[in-house]
């Protein structure tokens, strides 16, 4: 479903030739502020890691590594959106036309600087062959359901597939949980192996034991496969 989205227009500012820009919402003479419409869908945008760690995509490697967790690379309007409702990430991620962004909530050191806004940070367009970066997809709402799957002994990767495939299903994938998570309200204090062969579990509603105070999609990063010591989230189509 497309929905019209209301954005801020956005002032670019440069921090000088080496560091990166920001951006912040710009107020007219009046104190009111300029808006403009875009039309976008529906979604969630996360950052996504490859599995050696961050900073190993080219442009072209983010745009598969995306699409295989049922995503795209997001756009900057969506990616500002997404800032808008909390996102704070301080790795930066490759964008749908090339550029390279990542959004600060909190300012801090490690980001860009404690004294700048909140905002978007951007290295503009970079090399999208030879400059690697980490990635910020976008995935919209599924057609199917995402559940939590777990036995008495818990799983290794191998494990947690078969526990899918008998009940019909697959393992799922990151933009699975993700969209689950936002448009559903999957929430699961559990860790539980995914596609990619990341543990991860959604938090809708935070507590103490469930990693923190703010809502999100928790990652326990790429453990052995081998390592039986989690459930699964399994995805089953409609």
């Amino acid at each position: 479903m497309r929905t019209t989205q209301t954005l801020f227009v956005l002032h670019l500012l440069s921090l000088g030739a080496c560091g990166p820009y920001y951006y912040r919402p710009q107020a007219g003479r009046s104190g009111e502020e300029y808006r403009y419409h875009v039309r976008g869908d529906q979604g969630v945008v996360f950052p996504y890691q490859a599995n050696k760690g961050r900073y190993q995509f080219t442009y072209y490697q983010a745009v598969q590594a995306c699409k295989e967790q049922d995503a795209k690379l997001a756009t900057f309007q969506q990616l500002f959106e997404e800032w808008q409702k909390g996102l704070d990430w301080c790795n930066a991620g490759w964008l749908e036309d090339g550029t390279v962004h990542y959004p600060v909530a909190v300012p801090r050191e490690p980001c860009g600087g404690k004294n700048l806004p909140p905002g978007i940070r951007s290295y503009g367009a970079r090399d999208k062959q030879r400059d690697r970066f980490d990635a910020f997809c976008f995935t919209s709402t599924i057609k199917g359901s995402v559940y939590f799957r777990r036995e008495s002994a818990m799983f290794d990767y191998v494990g947690g597939t078969s526990a899918c495939r008998r009940d019909g299903a697959t393992v799922a994938k990151v933009g699975q949980v993700y969209s689950a998570w936002r448009f559903s309200g999957l929430n699961h204090c559990e860790p539980g192996w995914l596609a990619d062969g990341s543990v991860r579990y959604p938090i809708v509603s935070p507590r103490s034991r469930c990693g923190g105070p703010q809502p999100g999609v928790r990652s326990l990063g790429f453990p052995r496969l081998s390592h039986r010591a989690y459930g699964v989230y399994c995805y089953k189509p409609r």
